[in-house]
């Protein structure tokens, strides 16, 4: 209304009406823009529930979607009573500070019916899918650690495992296997879940989809495990019917593509199915370590990058039609690369963010990141509730949720100091870093050095690698020159994304040790919170943001103040007190005991996995020098470790057992010649340790005791008469070093890998000799396998048992009977795939444990 027509025009009272919110048209270039966070609550709320959801039991999950239905219901009839008030019962005039709270309290009851539905609909799908698993005869053969017949379809590609066996010629499979029917006990049933496989190497060849029958002993997994049980195999797979529909098309797609790339360079030849789709099983191990190291391998693990490269390249090829025709094209070849890649965690959340943005283009809205990622993942969970508890899902939604939040912000501050281009090129990857980074200490406590220049040079060779590997993909079975020609174009780029992985890894301080555990990723956390609002407000005139410089300094010293009070160390690393008596290092699915000899010396029983880090346990515990390194057997996860050791500290000593080789068989009491050529893995050995001092040992030969500063050491196992019975393939655990470590406030007794053969002897040994037991602690056998001999449990008698077992390994380590077992026995059982490191100190006149479990202290027997 003008003022010809009589009114007078007023403007708004200064400061009491908002300005809409700007759109990306209208906004001036380089402001912010605003975030819709409305559906960030549902998503959290819903997360977390699905997460403790899968690990509990029906019945108090169906309590839970019962009280998140009511919640709904009464936030639901809040608004609608709200809805319905007539207009003439209000008043006619609100003061604004009133009309402010109404809208607050609007917004807070929808924002609670939202958060109240996503949590139903979730708690509700994890019910009825729990109901489906328990009701299953799968389940409760596992529990009883069945020899079970299961029929089922292959889910997913055979990997190897990584500790192969000292006699296997190639390494054992591990797959995932949907299974249809078993049977068991005299018993057979239809069931319909997931379990993870482990079997014999010819098991490389099942095709995915594929229909098998295959004998295998249940393991029962651990509540909440997405697998109802681990099946370990004996014998190759039967298969019954081959994949078929889109399986069979998606097998033969890939098939072609890695025929493709059969005659590039190892690099390529892992690396361009790798980044195209996810095929990463060709990638070469030393390629595959670099880039762990250089925090690359989201390459060749499909993610949203992925999508949104293929998505664009379609959207770019078909920019002359119309909308329409763009956005229905656009969801069938999206549509079409997800069942090309698999779903995968990270692609589903993509997929689904993807559909969602698509659907707004479709409809006229403006696509918002944040809305779309938040309703992925309240989607995904309802399908699949233990995606909840996927590191893959999480790095995904982490790394998508960097991009929105930080990438913008970063940009502007950077963008203050170098050109527009770079900031970009340079927040991208540091934005979905930082958000990532608190997880994946959790998987390895260490933060990649130059994650962001690696990502920042590797970047612009990404999107063609993708195009070009995805139509080789496309073409193989119709063309194979012409794959073999894209293929060879793609294989450019990834000999420089090779290039940039191996030559940064290679730098000093790569991998920065840090923090383990939740303590880690709480001020890994903070660190990211600090460093997202300092940069997020600064501007210019940076040293006048107090507020933000204040809020960062805040937010790291309650974060650090929490890890102090959690019991962890300052330090980066798992670092124990400066009295610490014995640690159990957290080297993986691998053994390696550390006892106090000295104050910056020790005694190491085995040196873990090559990817371990034994040394950075060795490092936290202040240890120069080895006065005795003792390597119980030749099996990888115990001597892989082997270099990293030797090039870090000095060692004095080496015991070894009397046949560390499957094939060799020396003289128990001699030394070996160091120019001799043994077998493969004693020879290794023997190469590696170079002029080191080493003496092989049997319980009842003079070499078998000894001194080692402030240690005695005493050989248990094996006998001299024990040595040519167990020789062979099959003895090589049962021919493991079994020792007995005292020292001034300590006794010890570490198993090694022995099977029950071995500790049969050894308990014959104690019982005719002077006997072990009772000890303070005992490093459990073969990383608490169920091959466990009860008696010498009871020998032992042990106040402590420790398990060096990796999380989530192939094996079903440790065995909940062997735990009990121990616990049975007295002992305080920790294992450090739960507990991290567990280091023994001084506690008093007494013995006390410090972990990630707390335990009470180690009183005396």
């Amino acid at each position: 209304m003008s003022a010809e027509d009589g009114a007078a025009v007023h403007p708004p009272p200064a400061g009491r009406w908002r300005t809409p919110a700007r759109t990306g048209r209208d906004r001036p270039p380089g402001s912010p823009v605003a975030v819709d966070a409305r559906l960030v609550p549902p998503a959290i709320v819903a997360w977390g529930a699905a997460g403790i959801a899968v690990a509990r039991d029906l019945r108090e999950v169906l309590a839970g979607a019962a009280l998140a239905a009511v919640l709904a219901l009464v936030a639901g009839a809040r608004l609608v009573h709200r809805a319905r008030r007539p207009r003439t019962a209000r008043r006619p005039a609100r003061r604004p500070a009133r009309r402010r709270h109404r809208g607050a309290a609007v917004r807070s009851t929808a924002g609670l019916l939202l958060t109240a539905c996503a949590l139903t609909a979730v708690l509700a799908a994890t019910a009825a899918q729990q109901h489906v698993r328990q009701a299953a005869l799968l389940g409760e053969l596992a529990t009883r650690g069945a020899s079970v017949v299961l029929t089922g379809r292959v889910s997913s590609e055979p990997r190897a495992v990584a500790d192969q066996r000292a006699w296997e010629d190639a390494p054992r499979r591990r797959l995932g296997l949907r299974v249809e029917e078993v049977r068991g006990q005299g018993r057979t049933a239809a069931a319909a879940a997931e379990v993870v496989l482990v079997g014999p190497p010819e098991w490389r060849d099942a095709p995915l989809g594929a229909r098998v029958r295959v004998r295998a002993t249940l393991v029962p997994t651990a509540p909440g495990d997405r697998a109802v049980a681990l099946a370990v195999a004996a014998r190759p797979p039967e298969v019954l019917a081959p994949p078929g529909g889109q399986l069979a098309v998606v097998n033969t797609l890939r098939d072609g593509l890695r025929a493709a790339t059969a005659a590039l360079p190892p690099d390529a030849r892992g690396l361009v199915p790798g980044i195209a789709v996810g095929d990463d099983r060709a990638v070469p191990p030393d390629l595959e370590r670099a880039m762990r190291a250089t925090a690359l391998t989201h390459l060749t693990a499909v993610s949203g990058a992925h999508v949104a490269i293929v998505l664009g390249a379609v959207l770019a090829a078909l920019v002359w039609a119309p909308r329409r025709w763009r956005i229905a094209l656009a969801a069938v070849a999206l549509a079409g690369f997800v069942t090309l890649v698999r779903p995968e965690p990270s692609v589903l959340r993509s997929a689904v963010m993807g559909a969602v943005v698509l659907a707004a283009l479709a409809v006229g809205r403006p696509a918002r990141a944040l809305p779309a990622l938040c309703s992925a993942v309240v989607a995904l969970l309802v399908a699949d509730p233990w995606l909840a508890r996927s590191y893959g899902f999480a790095l995904s939604v982490l790394a998508t949720a960097g991009l929105v939040l930080l990438a913008a912000p970063w940009r502007r501050w950077l963008a203050q100091f170098v050109p527009r281009w770079l900031a970009t090129a340079v927040a991208v990857p540091a934005a979905a870093q930082a958000a990532c980074a608190p997880v994946v200490v959790l998987l390895e406590p260490t933060v990649a050095g130059y994650a962001v220049p690696a990502n920042l040079l590797a970047a612009p060779v990404v999107p063609p690698v993708t195009v070009l590997g995805v139509l080789a993909t496309l073409l193989a079975p119709v063309w194979p020159p012409g794959a073999v020609a894209l293929a060879a174009a793609a294989s450019v780029g990834t000999g420089w994304i090779a290039a940039v992985a191996r030559a940064l890894a290679g730098l000093p301080r790569a991998q920065l040790p840090w923090l383990p555990g939740p303590a880690g990723l709480l001020v890994l956390a903070a660190v990211t919170v600090a460093a997202a609002v300092l940069l997020g407000r600064a501007g210019p005139r940076l040293a006048r943001r107090r507020t933000a410089v204040l809020l960062a300094g805040a937010t790291v010293l309650v974060a650090l103040a929490a890890a102090r009070l959690s019991g962890a160390s300052w330090a980066p690393g798992p670092r124990p007190p400066p009295n610490w008596a014995a640690v159990q290092c957290d080297v993986g699915q691998g053994g390696a005991f550390l006892l106090r000899s000295g104050e910056r010396s020790a005694v190491l029983v085995d040196v873990g996995p090559a990817d371990g880090d034994v040394v950075g346990c060795l490092r936290a515990a202040r240890v120069d020098r080895l006065d005795l390194l003792v390597l119980t057997h030749a099996h990888a996860d115990h001597v892989d470790g082997l270099p990293a050791v030797l090039r870090a500290v000095d060692v004095a000593r080496v015991l070894l057992g009397p046949d560390p080789d499957p094939d060799a068989d020396p003289d128990p009491d001699a030394d070996p010649d160091p120019d001799a050529e043994p077998a493969a893995a004693g020879g290794a050995l023997l190469r590696q340790l170079g002029t080191v001092p080493v003496t092989r040992a049997v319980s009842d030969a003079a070499a078998g005791s000894g001194r080692a500063g402030t240690v005695e050491w005493r050989v248990l196992w094996p006998t001299a008469s024990a040595v040519p019975a167990l020789a062979g393939p099959d003895g090589v655990n049962d021919l493991s070093l079994a020792l007995e470590l005292r020292t001034p406030d300590l006794r010890a007794v570490a198993l090694g890998d022995l099977e029950l053969t071995g500790q049969s002897g050894l308990l014959r040994q104690l019982r005719t000799g002077s006997g072990a037991g009772p000890v303070d602690v005992v490093v459990v056998a073969h990383h608490g396998s169920g091959s466990q001999e009860p008696a010498l449990a009871a020998q032992l008698r042990a106040r402590l048992a420790v398990v060096s077992v990796g999380a989530d390994n192939d094996y079903g380590h440790p065995r909940l009977d062997t735990i009990a077992l121990y616990e049975e026995h007295g002992a305080l059982v920790l294992r450090t795939d739960t507990c991290g490191p567990i280091t023994v100190v001084p506690a008093g006149a007494d013995l006390g444990v410090r972990s990630r479990c707390p335990p009470p202290a180690m009183g005396r027997p």
